[in-house]
């Protein structure tokens, strides 16, 4: 089974997706990480594979900055189960969890990785730092082929640590970690003797520091960058002292012709028997964004033949739904506003994050609604320009389902209150549909959306007309001719699919839906907890009228399954019982006055002494509509014989004619549409911790596990993500 199409949302935190100098995205995507590879030149965008470890929620990734290497060894993770792992590369491709480090008490929420390569006299170090809410920083260092050790905890009270970056300082080999607080301030540690030492804390911010790194410029000085939810940005400059030099460092102009100047501060550590003295002084103060700034980060140094080059760019994404590339102005020096990409407007949230891809050409932020951004600088037209990115749900998809015709499209619902098409990209030109709206909008406080047509505008009323309380503009339809798939504000704006009817007879919240293979047919079912709702509605869909209620469930009924001809309804509940009703003849409807799409129920399992011990959560049908399967959170699937019930008239079937046992509880089941080899159904079978298990099926006489053979099992999944594989 191979994974061709994975399509998931990353998490909504802020350190959870980063750049990495091999070209990937590492993100996080509820409790595992996908390692994507963004679209570039010839390259198309997509997920490359998916990676789970964790047990909660992943809250922040990290490359493994590598000093004297070119590309990463692999990358860290910190998750709400406690855990920092540390992921390796193999050499192909794929990464596995090396360590997983175990040492905080509370949600992890920012890491930081450095690995140092020095002379051949000395192993490689890797440095792993870990910030949490339990308001220490945890720092680990493994050297050569040794395990991770826990060298040291730094404690902050009841303080917190929002974000934290190491790095070298050059011509040494110290490293030095920068740790941006709630206090409103960046603490300063030095490693010396093993020991990360506070040298000094940097005052400024007046609100939560939400982001730090850091670079080295050309001279050789450490530039460290801030954001904090005050708006604003601080560049602080870094520079090594020599006897004789004067530590006033002059600050470059700001706007309104204003100079800041401020004594330079200085730290001091022990290299190599000597004491190295550094002076810390506040080289600009940025200000553009209109929101929390959560994501700060500098441009990649550029390879150069003399080897590499700072091109002194910064990135910032905000809240304010943009991200901003901010550069020092060529003849002033001082720090600009250079471009600013995003959104103005519209439906969506802010950026969480912004990142550089490494030769600077591109630059991506991922927002609050899982959905990623990406623009590239395009030379012919000196201008950055809006590229395809990977997407999906941003929370748990809870149901799909392939159209019944040409099987090109999935269709995807999840609770992040979205209905996600699936398709192949075709680049063809073809014909667009006719005689069908272009679109729809949401009128403002409307409970059901609006057609438009094609050349139908939709228009705003007159300033005049307007009430004070319409200062905020609705979202508008906007015709788009599409050459490349679209990003995530057109399909949250422009592919929104009109609505045409509105079913009303359920007492509570939908649970399931299914139609008929004639498209005739719509079944439904809510939430019941008790018998007086747990009827299933049957709906003509010529005429959106009920033909009528189902009867047979004292709980909710979660999942319903017509067969392939359409003469059969099987319905699973939370009762642990299945009801299994036949479409009445065009006779016997006449017979009795009912509607030939009318179904009676000619088999059922009693609650008492039902044969599932716990809820069934899947059903389905063998493709020849010979057998139906039912899948339950008793670790159990269980094969029925359709045949078994014709002879019966509502009758209780004793057992089912084979039982497969799992490891854990079974939520989703499903049949391939043929016979694979030996005339055995081919059976999926999904499970709660994730994991997809692919088994043939054989009916004999045997009504124990040997009719059944186990050929495939994917990796565990997670619950923000549609999947599609080749088998």
């Amino acid at each position: 089974m191979e994974q061709c199409y994975v399509s998931t949302g990353c998490n909504r935190t802020p350190h959870s997706a980063v750049w990495g100098s091999n070209g990937l995205i590492c993100y996080a995507a509820d409790n595992s990480i996908a390692i994507y590879q963004p679209e570039h030149e010839d390259i198309e965008a997509q997920v490359l594979s998916t990676l789970n470890h964790h047990k909660n929620r992943v809250n922040c990734v990290t490359w493994i900055k590598s000093y004297g290497k070119e590309f990463p060894p692999g990358f860290v993770s910190g998750s709400v189960d406690c855990n920092v792992v540390v992921w390796q590369s193999d050499g192909n491709g794929k990464y596995k969890p090396s360590s997983t480090l175990k040492s905080h008490t509370g949600s992890v929420n920012a890491v930081t990785a450095i690995q140092t390569s020095f002379d051949n006299s000395q192993s490689d170090q890797i440095y792993v730092a870990s910030s949490s809410a339990d308001s220490t920083v945890n720092i680990w260092k493994k050297t050569g082929d040794d395990e991770f050790v826990l060298i040291q905890t730094l404690k902050f009270g009841t303080g917190f640590i929002l974000d934290l970056v190491a790095t070298v300082i050059p011509n040494t080999n110290v490293t030095l970690l920068a740790c941006g607080c709630d206090d409103h301030k960046i603490h300063l540690y030095v490693e010396q003797d093993n020991q990360f030492v506070k040298v000094m804390s940097l005052s400024g911010h007046e609100d939560w520091i939400r982001a730090v790194d850091f670079t080295t410029d050309d001279d050789g000085d450490i530039l460290l960058a801030s954001a904090a939810q005050d708006n604003f940005i601080r560049i602080w400059r870094l520079s090594r002292k020599t006897e004789g030099v004067d530590l006033i460092k002059p600050i470059k102009e700001l706007s309104l012709e204003e100079e800041i100047k401020i004594k330079g501060n200085t730290f001091k550590f022990n290299y190599n028997k000597e004491v190295v003295v550094f002076a810390v002084s506040l080289e600009s103060v940025l200000h553009g964004h209109e929101n929390w700034i959560y994501s700060i980060k500098w441009q990649p140094k550029l390879k150069t033949d003399t080897g590499y080059h700072q091109p002194m760019c910064l990135l910032s994404a905000s809240m304010d739904k943009t991200m901003i590339l901010w550069k020092p102005d060529p003849e002033s020096g001082v720090w600009v506003e250079d471009v600013r990409v995003g959104e103005v407007g519209g439906n969506t949230l802010g950026l969480y994050g912004g990142m550089f891809s490494p030769d600077g050409t591109s630059i991506m932020a991922h927002g609050y609604q899982g959905a990623f951004h990406q623009w590239t600088f395009c030379q012919k037209t000196n201008s950055w320009r809006p590229v395809v990115t990977v997407g999906g749900h941003f929370d748990e998809v809870q149901d799909l389902d392939w159209d019944k015709g040409s099987g090109q499209f999935v269709i995807s619902v999840s609770t992040d209150q979205t209905s996600r098409l699936h398709a192949p990209w075709v680049k063809d030109k073809r014909k667009e549909a006719q005689n069908r709206p272009e679109g729809a909008s949401v009128p403002a406080l409307g409970l059901s959306n609006k057609a438009v047509s094609s050349g139908q505008a939709v228009t705003k009323t007159s300033d005049i007309e307007q009430h004070p309380n319409d200062q905020y503009p609705e979202v508008y339809f906007t015709a788009v001719t599409l050459k490349e798939p679209p990003t995530e504000e057109h399909l949250l704006q422009n592919t929104l699919w009109p609505e045409t009817q509105k079913l009303y007879g359920h007492g509570y919240e939908i649970f399931s839906l299914a139609t008929d293979p004639t498209g005739q047919i719509l079944a439904s079912s809510c939430k019941a907890a008790k018998t007086d709702f747990a009827g299933v509605i049957l709906w003509d869909i010529s005429s959106w009228r009920q033909i009528e209620t189902l009867q047979g469930h004292t709980l909710t009924v979660t999942q319903m399954s017509f067969s392939h001809n359409g003469c059969y309804l099987l319905t699973v509940s939370r009762d642990r019982t299945w009801c299994l009703y036949k479409k009445n003849t065009t006779e016997s409807s006449s017979n009795s006055g009912l509607s030939d799409k009318s179904f009676r129920r000619i088999a059922h399992t009693e609650k008492q002494g039902s044969v599932h011990s716990r809820i069934i959560w899947s059903c389905c049908w063998s493709h020849d509509d010979k057998f139906f399967f039912t899948a339950s959170r008793d670790k159990k699937v269980m094969v029925w014989q359709k045949d078994e019930f014709e002879k019966e008239q509502a009758g209780t079937p004793s057992k089912p004619v084979s039982i497969l046992e799992v490891s854990d509880s079974v939520t989703a089941i499903d049949v391939a549409p043929l016979f694979v080899k030996d005339n055995r159904y081919l059976v999926s079978v999904g499970l709660e911790n994730g994991s997809i298990l692919l088994y043939t099926y054989l009916h004999g006489d045997k009504k124990d596990n040997s009719c059944w053979q186990q050929v495939s099992e994917s990796s565990k999944q997670y619950p923000y993500s549609v999947i599609f594989a080749v088998i």
